[in-house]
């Protein structure tokens, strides 16, 4: 059995090889038991990683708004099963683009609508428009229209404005990492008519004390935030600019369902405790424990699981907005049903009811290391666990 004397010698490992600085910690039932933080936050002016620092989330922001709009399901605003166009109906037509053998585009009608479940659970067929393919093509086209026309465009310009995107694949068909979260975003806005930032702060950061969290700088939270920096392979690293930092500007309006957030190790773990203990903590009831339930339930099929799997997440499902543990045998020492999520710069958590136990890590660096670092946090955090 390992011991967290263990966890803070692979921290201080990692911030020796492989990262500037990293921070951890570890709760059970509202109790934290390890808190560590190695390395730097900004080794330029030797800044040292402590629990004050501030992380870019960007897709550990996707726990966070899946939750919301969990919130927004137990209140009766909206059912998983029904179209989203009936709250967006820029979506009533959507169209699917298929390549053909020859490389030829072809278009044509969906033959079923886009379900609100398919935004949360990536079956939507919206990715993040990264690649050549005709769909990302296009919703970059939209995105460069809504600059062009109003400048700085919201969620709700850039979710509406997609509407008329052809998808990827029929709707519900395949899994694809992309878009979903901000249509589920616009949706907690939609149904409760407020900005996703004002009722993520009114119904989850208030209420759980996460004074580090959001999506705009406020007071000196651009100070601690860690800088960027991409490895050189050698122990050296390169600064960089964080790619979604001008949201985090006082003037930015978009904020985003997939990416946005910053929070700090602590404020995080807050929000993870209450995930991994009923909905509940200290006594704030935030979300139903059948909800979350609900939240980690597989929802894909087997198609839909080997376009998702990969070594990173063998065992895994994935439900309303996060990674779901199948089968664990092979791939770590958990439980089943314990979820969670990661971020592109290095931030991951594991939430596991069974034990009323959460792990938070983040680091800040681009590529990130993800298997090498989280797979190594992962079996020691959970090999402390009696």
């Amino acid at each position: 059995m390992s011991n967290f004397d263990d966890l803070d010698r692979l921290l201080k490992t990692f911030s020796e090889k492989t990262v500037p600085g990293c921070g951890c910690a570890v709760a059970q039932h509202g109790k934290i038991l390890y808190e560590g933080y190695s390395g730097y936050a900004d080794l330029e002016r030797g800044i040292p990683i402590t629990e004050d620092t501030v992380y870019r989330l960007f897709s550990m922001t996707k726990i966070i708004v899946c939750t919301a709009a969990m919130i927004q399901f137990e209140r009766g605003k909206f059912l998983l099963n029904e179209p989203y166009s009936q709250y967006f109906p820029e979506y009533r037509d959507t169209q699917v683009a298929s390549v053909l053998p020859n490389g030829e585009i072809r278009v044509k009608p969906a033959q079923n609508p886009i379900l609100i479940r398919h935004t949360f659970n990536m079956s939507n067929g919206l990715p993040y428009p990264n690649s050549s393919h005709y769909t990302d093509l296009k919703m970059r086209e939209v995105r460069k229209t809504l600059t062009n026309r109003i400048g700085k465009y919201t969620l709700q310009d850039d979710v509406r404005a997609m509407g008329k995107v052809p998808v990827r694949f029929e709707p519900g068909s395949h899994w694809l990492y992309g878009f979903g979260h901000e249509m589920v975003a616009a949706l907690v806005e939609e149904t409760s008519g407020m900005s996703i930032g004002e009722f993520l702060k009114k119904e989850i950061f208030e209420p759980l004390g996460m004074e580090s969290t959001g999506y705009r700088y406020f007071g000196n939270m651009r100070e601690r935030m860690a800088k960027m920096y991409r490895p050189n392979g050698d122990g050296t690293y390169t600064l960089m600019e964080g790619s979604l930092d001008a949201n985090h500007e006082p003037d930015a309006v978009y904020e985003g369902g997939g990416a946005g957030l910053f929070s700090t190790v602590k404020d995080y773990l807050k929000f993870t405790q209450m995930l991994a203990n009923g909905g509940n903590y200290n006594g704030t009831q935030i979300i139903g424990r059948k909800t979350i339930d609900l939240m980690r339930r597989n929802m894909l099929n087997d198609v839909q699981l080997q376009d998702f799997r990969n070594s990173y997440l063998e065992g895994y499902g994935y439900g309303l907005g996060v990674r779901t543990m199948m089968e664990p045998a092979g791939a770590g020492n958990l439980s089943v049903g314990e979820f969670g999520w990661t971020g592109v710069a290095g931030t991951w958590t594991s939430i596991d009811p069974s034990e009323g136990v959460s792990v938070v890590y983040m680091h800040q660096t681009d590529p990130n290391n993800e298997e090498y670092h989280h797979h190594r946090v992962r079996a020691v955090a959970y090999g402390c666990i009696q």
